[in-house]
């Protein structure tokens, strides 16, 4: 062999390791999400920035999220799912696909009546659900409460969203915690004898009811309100914070949870700590005018202007626990 050859082999030896010792790939966090693309892309963008750490998503509503989990069962490649109402996150655990979390983070940033007992999902932001009025026909002093609004005062001058979505579902489900089956379905056979006109797809709908005089109030979640407010700052409705002087307002929330098999367990937990604390905070909820689960957490500008309120501190997940009653109970009082 000559020296050549000699010298070379050890130098082609040390090549040959040098290509081998590659960095590892960075973890990958599957995350299956009921939430508009505009709005949880930003957040999961300043994740990747600051950790390295890549997301890959998939949107879809939540009950096609649910089934396709099921569906999956111990081969989904999802870790986290993050979706809207609380109702829908209590039937993730009904169906058993979130494991419990124990996370002193978590339960530091989301209080208590914001998550789930055993540590299966966490709340994320919060949606009030609150009375909306025409500026120019109501005054704030002829309102109170959710159950004034099946008052003779309001007969022909309510209008409502359609029972058929959660949002209603969620309110008349802690409505039933709250009041009892008998005294909620007399308050929404009371919204029903009052409707100014048939029930409407969605909040935005209400309000333009409102606005063009076909009734004087409803209930809507206030991130849609603050949507037509900042396309129109001179908008003829206002807010009121209902039940004040008794439960508070009715707040539900977008929340998150690890999936029963996820097969990355601990990047999945890392990335719900983050959403928990104050720079994801912000983004979670200013993107969509909603508020902070966080209480540190200040909310938007444009949010804080509606002012200060009493929310309702019921456990959200009555939404879920009563929501097969609070269906029923809808049904039975002809509000469709």
């Amino acid at each position: 062999m000559t020296v050549l050859r000699r010298l070379a082999l050890p130098a082609l030896a040390l090549l040959v390791a040098a290509c081998s010792e590659q960095p590892e790939p960075k973890d990958e966090v599957v995350v299956y999400t009921s939430r508009n693309d505009e709005l949880i892309k930003p957040v999961f963008d300043a994740y990747t920035e600051q950790t390295g750490v890549s997301i890959r998503y998939i949107t879809d509503n939540a009950g096609a999220l649910a089934a396709r989990l099921k569906a999956e069962g111990e081969q989904s490649p999802a870790d986290l799912l993050v979706t809207v109402d609380a109702g829908n996150l209590w039937q993730a655990t009904e169906e058993d696909l979130l494991q419990p979390v124990e996370s002193t983070v978590l339960e530091g940033n989301v209080p208590e009546h914001l998550r789930d007992g055993q540590g299966r999902w966490f709340g994320l932001t919060q949606r009030a659900r609150t009375i909306v009025y025409s500026a120019e026909r109501v005054r704030p002093s002829e309102l109170s409460s959710y159950e004034a609004l099946a008052d003779e005062q309001w007969k022909g001058r309510l209008c409502l969203r359609t029972s058929k979505k959660v949002y209603n579902q969620s309110l008349v489900a802690t409505m039933i915690e709250r009041l009892g089956a008998d005294e909620a379905e007399r308050v929404v056979r009371g919204w029903v004898d009052n409707l100014a006109t048939d029930v409407f797809a969605n909040d935005n709908a209400v309000m333009e009811a409102i606005i063009a005089g076909q009734c004087d109030v409803g209930i809507v979640n206030t991130y849609y309100f603050g949507r037509l407010q900042r396309d129109n700052p001179q908008l003829p409705l206002k807010l009121f914070w209902a039940n004040q002087d008794s439960s508070g307002t009715h707040v539900n929330i977008s929340g998150g949870g690890v999936t029963r098999n996820a097969p990355n367990r601990e990047a999945a937990v890392a990335l719900l700590e983050w959403m928990s604390k104050p720079e994801a905070q912000k983004l979670l909820a200013d993107g969509n005018l909603e508020y902070p689960a966080s209480s540190g957490v200040e909310a938007a500008e444009q949010v804080k202007a509606w002012g200060d309120f009493k929310a309702d501190d019921l456990n959200v997940s009555v939404a879920g626990s009563r929501q097969v009653e609070a269906v029923k109970l809808m049904d039975r009082a002809g509000y469709r």
